[in-house]
């Protein structure tokens, strides 16, 4: 899908507002310095032997209130907001110009405007691990034990690319590459138990983590930590993003017929910086 078409901003009309499709959410382990690099100082960052839980959600939405619509959110870990937390978004895509206007303004979020280019290819089936084998008994994946040789599977590649704009002096980009269910067994195989919710509803199950890439240079950079300090707010977003979304993953999660009832943002803070605009949980 590419960028969609601008509605009028009443789009969205008051909360709550209803978001619905399908989705995947991957954990990372992000180390605590790099998450702090995009968190303000006046948070508590959850962390334990250096790290935090980081990743990111990839969504398509096929109805809301700005209509079809992709969205990716990088998450760059969480923070204390008693008494729970919260994950932080250090960056929000979206290819829609009405959602990233609503994103910015409604609820404080780092949103841009991105394309979302998608390709199904079909590779051979990799072995599962025991984690996921252990799952498949409980019905909350389809994948079990070791395809044969000749066993194939399909995959989606994402790519989404920031659309460059005057105030943007660098695009950022991302390839994504997930596994996705068969059709025959989604429509044969229990599709893991249906969790209802206020916020959402949904069918969920354990996957094999996404694979992602994205350019050299930036790549380059994230991994050797050696940004220099004086490297503009831009390329150091992009840095801080790159670096989240190539960490090691250690967890993902399918939902599919998901229903978010989403209502208006909660204020924690209003961060003194202009490097960190308004975040909500």
């Amino acid at each position: 899908m590419e960028i969609g078409k601008t509605r009028n901003s009443s789009g969205y009309g008051k909360p709550p507002w209803i978001f619905k499709g399908s989705a995947l959410y991957q954990l990372h382990l992000v180390k605590a310095e790099t998450a702090r690099a995009c968190i303000p100082k006046e948070f508590k960052l959850v962390e334990a032997f250096g790290y935090t839980l980081g990743g990111f959600f990839l969504a398509n939405y096929e109805d809301s209130p700005a209509g079809v619509f992709d969205e990716l959110v990088v998450l760059a870990g969480l923070v204390w907001n008693p008494p729970t937390s919260c994950a932080w978004a250090t960056k929000v895509f979206v290819n829609s110009n009405e959602a990233c206007e609503h994103g910015r303004k409604e609820v404080g979020l780092p949103s841009h405007v991105a394309s979302f280019s998608k390709r199904i290819t079909a590779i051979p089936k990799q072995k599962s691990n025991k984690t996921i084998g252990f799952l498949n008994m409980i019905g909350m994946t389809t994948t079990t034990g070791t395809a044969s040789s000749n066993s194939i599977e399909d995959c989606m590649d994402v790519q989404v690319t920031e659309v460059k704009s005057p105030c943007v002096e660098d695009s950022c980009s991302f390839n994504l590459t997930t596994t996705l269910v068969p059709a025959a067994l989604s429509l044969g195989k229990w599709m893991g138990p249906t969790i209802k919710m206020s916020l959402p509803s949904f069918r969920v199950r354990a996957v094999h983590p996404t694979k992602v890439s994205r350019n050299s240079e930036l790549e380059q950079c994230s991994e050797q930590d050696k940004c220099s300090s004086s490297i503009s707010t831009t390329t150091m977003d992009h840095s801080t993003s790159a670096a989240v979304m190539l960490s090691k993953p250690i967890f993902a999660l399918k939902f599919s017929c998901m229903t978010m009832e989403v209502e208006a943002p909660v204020v924690i803070s209003n961060c003194s910086s202009s490097n960190n605009p308004l975040r909500t949980c």
